[in-house]
């Protein structure tokens, strides 16, 4: 059956995330809240269909042309929110991020989150549309974690959560775990996930009997966090991007 020609162009939520202006979700909370106008005309459903972003206007402001896209690696201390603005006024990312970022650098996005005590590897990007894409659990982007622990746990217990785990009615998937070294009853573990859920390391190793005192992210990806320093920032290259974006491709063709 012949639906018709499909319209040229793509969603106004989808251009504006590409263009940096927030995340696709954002996009579609601005414009539920009347800030984003085409020629002055208020828009009033995240669907319509544009080819460019020419006359589109957010909080009043001409939208800019789409930058290339740029990704910035950061090795996030603990004590900060994953956040623009926190309003218990605790320190966010972007308080470190004014002294780590190059100059000129665009507004960027945090691809997904790290909670207040977990550090290491976060990526930035100025590409909404490309974190989009990073942190739907559909395209199954392995994140590594090293977990420093305390109690008793074995290596054939780690490697039953290969299989996922149930715990208070939620469910997590794979994951692969291995045991790195061990003094005493405290031990580094690291562990591999795709999902990414809310917690997900944290309450899995409790749920083993185990206390977290420290969970690093050390990949995202193909992006490692090597010898970052804390605090640091370091852009990722072009053909390293671009290489990247061919891999999500083919995994959204499978």
């Amino acid at each position: 059956m012949n639906d018709g020609p499909r319209p040229e162009g793509e969603r106004i939520a989808k251009l504006l995330a590409r263009a940096g202006v927030a995340s696709r979700r954002e996009v579609e909370r601005m414009i539920a809240d009347g800030r984003v106008a085409i020629d002055g005309l208020i828009l009033e459903t995240p669907a319509t269909i544009l080819k460019d972003l020419k006359g589109v206007t957010v909080d009043g402001k001409p939208v800019a042309k789409p930058e290339p896209t740029r990704l910035f690696a950061f090795n996030k201390p603990t004590g900060l929110i994953t956040a623009e603005h926190d309003p218990k006024g605790r320190p966010t990312i972007y308080t470190a991020l004014r002294n780590s970022l190059p100059r000129k650098a665009p507004r960027l996005m945090p691809v997904g989150r790290l909670d207040l005590n977990t550090e290491g590897l976060l990526l930035l990007t100025n590409d909404g549309e490309l974190k989009r894409q990073m942190e739907l659990p559909s395209s199954g982007i392995p994140r590594t974690y090293r977990a420093r622990t305390f109690g008793e746990v074995t290596q054939e217990a780690l490697e039953e959560l290969i299989d996922g785990i149930e715990i208070d009615g939620i469910h997590y998937g794979s994951i692969d775990a291995n045991l790195e070294r061990r003094t005493g009853r405290n031990q580094w573990i690291e562990l591999t996930i795709t999902e990414g859920k809310n917690r997900e390391i944290r309450r899995v190793l409790e749920h083993l009997g185990l206390q977290v005192s420290r969970l690093i992210r050390t990949a995202y990806g193909p992006f490692e966090l090597g010898d970052l320093p804390r605090g640091a920032v370091q852009e990722i290259r072009e053909h390293e991007i671009g290489r990247f974006r061919n891999q999500l491709k083919k995994l959204s063709q499978r």
